[in-house]
């Protein structure tokens, strides 16, 4: 459910890839006049393969964005196509649910942002409309029973240690990001060291502080809905780099026949097809070594938006194992119509809160809430909306699917790579914004050039084609200041105080010693 944590994006207001949320519409397949090849536009299956007969040019699997943005080209450059989705709806990771309780709600994939240019390119063609999330006001961190409010990406602490763990941790990201190429990470100088290295492990090297460790591990489940010890360090610090880095990322199946294939799915849902021929033997490997990130995402509605008129975003974040939510975001109308809190449980809370009812879940989140914000109104909503996405046994968990350590130095490089006509697809394919709508996009669209090349319909130099921005939502570079660049790391900061009072009483000592007359002169 790749979200668009990005800075007070736009969300899109509707699913995937339909208008207002419905389903981009299917061409009807004509009638052959003579060559099956000769057809163009797009069809699509449910469950059951209902009405997939004959033979098509290429076949889709996978009814996502990035399925349905592969065959959108292909369709549009005259190829007959066929998507195969297994659910009764096509969207994959994006779902919209609408009821009178809620008008519409998007229980999946919701936020873009800036540099994510093909998804907003994609939602103006199709016309689907996008509004600002509200980020007026302070936001709250709430972490050992006690909150701090905040303004910013970043939280606040008077600790100076706990602020230099914070700022060297978000550094040292940068910093390590900037050595990896975004389309072969296992290319990096020390690609092989830090996919051997877990992310708790480069935490623990990098944060001094518990608070740091802490807010660090929260980091890591907010953006990848996995914990820091079941990650490659490698493999997260692509992920943060080809999303822009720290501060862009944070800051808010059945039937037919085909001459080529497109896998659009999780690639470990692609271990439930049968190959004929089998798969080569590192591509077998990888799928089964790449699971889902655990989310449940969760929709509180209330009467009215009480946080605005204390000041407060309703932006939480929540370092508290009692409590399931982990961050939350407003996700009232533009309009000011049905007011709402949308919050994750991540990772382990999220198996873990899965053996309750949802009414359980519900009245622990809405306490959580109110002992976060200090506002006793949480405790009343009207009415609760949430998606298990661990549930969907067509997704197998959202948002994306990681890398433990040791399989992308190993794997990696053969995640994009075709098999005979098998190409593949999906947001884990993506060299930029990997685990969101954008990448999904960008990542359909490259396998169906991939195909059209191979057709000899395009050249090798389209395949990989730059997207202009989006006027519409344009990027602003983030700035840091001279001490953040600059200052040291907190056991870089106890170094060199202990050198400078290690020296400084060297030459007291010997200062006291010349003046009594204890040195031996010469």
């Amino acid at each position: 459910m790749p979200t668009g944590r990005g800075e007070a994006g736009p969300a899109l207001r509707g699913g995937a890839l339909g208008r207002r949320g419905r389903a981009l519409p299917a061409e009807p397949e004509p009638e052959p006049e003579q060559e099956p090849e000769a057809r163009g536009g797009m069809e699509t299956t449910g469950p059951g393969g209902s009405g997939v007969v004959g033979s098509y040019d290429v076949v889709v699997v996978g009814g996502g964005i990035s399925g349905l943005s592969a065959a959108k080209l292909l369709s549009e450059s005259g190829l007959s196509v066929v998507v195969l989705e297994a659910r009764n709806r096509v969207g994959g990771r994006t779902f919209t649910i609408r009821n009178k309780h809620v008008g519409y709600v998007d229980v999946g994939g919701a936020y873009v942002g800036p540099t994510q240019n093909r998804i907003l390119r994609l939602a103006k063609e199709l016309g689907i409309e996008t509004y600002k999330v509200n980020i007026d006001g302070y936001a709250i961190h709430y972490r050992a029973g006690k909150s701090r409010h905040f303004v910013g990406i970043r939280p606040s602490t008077w600790n100076p240690f706990v602020y230099l763990d914070y700022n060297n941790f978000w550094r040292t990201l940068d910093k390590f990001g900037k050595e990896i190429p975004l389309e072969a990470p296992w290319d990096a100088p020390h690609a092989e060291e830090w996919d051997k290295m877990t992310m708790k492990e480069l935490i623990n090297k990098t944060c001094w502080t518990k608070a740091g460790k802490e807010f660090a591990t929260l980091f890591v489940n907010v953006n990848v809905t996995s914990e820091p010890h079941e990650v490659s360090a490698l493999w997260f610090l692509w992920y943060v780099r080809q999303c822009g880095g720290t501060s862009r990322i944070f800051s808010v199946t059945n039937g037919g026949q085909g001459k080529y294939v497109i896998s659009a799915i999780p690639p470990i849902l692609t271990t439930k097809i049968h190959y004929n021929p089998e798969l080569p033997p590192k591509r077998n490997q990888l799928i089964q070594r790449m699971p889902m990130g655990s989310v449940i995402k969760c929709m509180m509605y209330y009467k009215e938006a009480f946080w605005e008129k204390k000041g407060c975003s309703a932006a939480l974040f929540i370092e508290d194992e009692e409590c399931p939510i982990g961050i939350t975001m407003d996700d009232t109308k533009p309009d000011g119509s049905f007011p709402a809190i949308m919050g994750f449980i991540l990772t382990r809370k999220a198996v873990k809160l899965a053996s309750l009812t949802k009414e359980e879940r519900k009245k622990k989140i809405c306490e959580s809430y109110a002992k976060a914000m200090g506002m006793e109104e949480a405790l009343h909503p009207v009415h609760y909306e949430e998606k298990n996405w661990t549930m969907e046994q067509y997704s197998g968990g959202c948002y994306t699917a990681y890398f433990p350590p040791g399989i992308m130095y190993s794997y990696g490089r053969i995640i994009r790579q075709p098999v005979d006509r098998i190409y593949f697809a999906g947001t884990e394919t993506a060299t930029q914004w990997s685990g969101y709508m954008e990448g999904a996009v960008q990542a359909g669209e490259r396998a169906a050039r991939e195909i059209l090349h191979r057709m000899g319909k395009i050249s090798e130099n389209e395949i990989w084609m730059p997207e202009p921005e989006s006027k519409d939502v344009p990027s602003r570079p983030f700035t840091t200041t001279f001490w953040e660049r600059n200052l040291p790391s907190a056991p870089g900061l106890l170094c060199l105080l202990g050198n400078t009072v290690f020296f400084t009483s060297v030459a007291a000592a010997g200062l006291f010693a010349y003046k009594k007359g204890l040195l031996i002169r010469n």
